[in-house]
């Protein structure tokens, strides 16, 4: 079961067992990372960074996760390359398929790193578009496994705003048998599609996932709650969302409602006091920066399989 040269954009391409030896991996690099052992397995490869939008976990993680394997990464942005001069995204995979090993793109649209990954000849990775984060959702179900043991049967509540991060976690956790609830206000629910597709993969690998317009039930026996900001990168805001949004704050009342062992998840940069509180965001719940952490452990997986 090879992953080599294999694009890593949509988690609903992969199955379960391959998700599961891109865990495993990332476990095991992080043990040697941590016990100071070499493990450059990249040595002499390159990774393209592609970066339309700003970042700082997507930026330092990749950066430092080629460097701790032996390669090295290009940062790249539309204003010091020629696509901010009108290079097609067409010839821009072309040209850079010929210089490096794999190319990484946080993008606004997502039919850009589509566009990418069908005119490159080496691996491209979706390092966030407004559709997906797979990445992320790796480190995320990494985290998971790390303080609950295991990944099947659990509950993840996620609560908020229906984004890149929730749909994500609709294909992801539910490949690997986690059960699903998506509590949003109407208006703010999944895409119609996206809820399609992540349905098909419950029916297949047998979770339950479903959508609700109640924070207080979407977090009811939840093991894991998630939230995202509120307004998403490039989001104009608006009071009439943020009206409809509070009152699904992740807040010591709404944690109250959930398993008592509940953990919480953010995957940052969070708006303190807006989706969720100081009090959970730094209490006994909450594993946010290992889940930050462990965006570098994931994300040097997918790499190590990929290239």
């Amino acid at each position: 079961m090879s992953l080599k040269g294999r694009n890593f954009i949509d988690l609903s391409h992969f199955e379960r067992r391959e998700l599961r030896r891109i865990l495993d991996t990332a476990h095991d690099l992080k043990r040697k990372q941590k016990r100071g052992e070499r493990h450059e397995l990249l040595r002499g490869k390159s990774l393209a960074m592609i970066f339309m939008k700003s970042s700082t976990r997507t930026r330092v993680s990749f950066e430092v996760g080629m460097t701790q394997l032996g390669g090295h990464a290009l940062y790249l942005q539309p204003s010091g390359t020629q696509l901010g001069r009108g290079e097609t995204i067409a010839d821009t995979a072309r040209v850079l398929s010929r210089y490096c090993d794999a190319i990484m793109a946080r993008v606004y649209g997502h039919d850009e790193v589509v566009e990418l990954a069908e005119y490159a000849t080496v691996p491209v990775i979706n390092g966030l578009s407004d559709l997906l984060h797979p990445c992320q959702i790796v480190a995320d179900m990494m985290t998971i496994e790390e303080y609950k043991g295991r990944l099947q049967g659990l509950k993840i509540a996620y609560v908020g705003d229906s984004n890149n991060v929730s749909n994500s976690i609709m294909q992801g956790c539910t490949i690997m048998g986690m059960n699903v609830t998506v509590g949003s206000p109407k208006g703010y629910t999944p895409r119609p599609e996206i809820l399609k597709r992540a349905t098909e993969l419950s029916e297949r690998y047998d979770t339950q996932l479903e959508v609700v317009n109640d924070p207080y039930e979407a977090v009811k026996n939840a093991d894991i709650i998630y939230t995202d900001t509120f307004f998403s990168m490039g989001q104009e805001r608006s009071k009439e969302k943020e009206e409809a949004l509070m009152p699904f704050q992740v807040n010591s009342d709404l944690v109250g409602a959930a398993k008592k062992d509940v953990i919480v998840m953010h995957c940052l940069p969070a708006h303190r006091g807006e989706e969720i509180t100081d009090d959970v965001m730094d209490g006994p719940h909450s594993v946010v920066f290992d889940q930050a952490e462990n965006r570098l452990h994931a994300q040097k997986a997918i790499l190590v399989l990929i290239v």
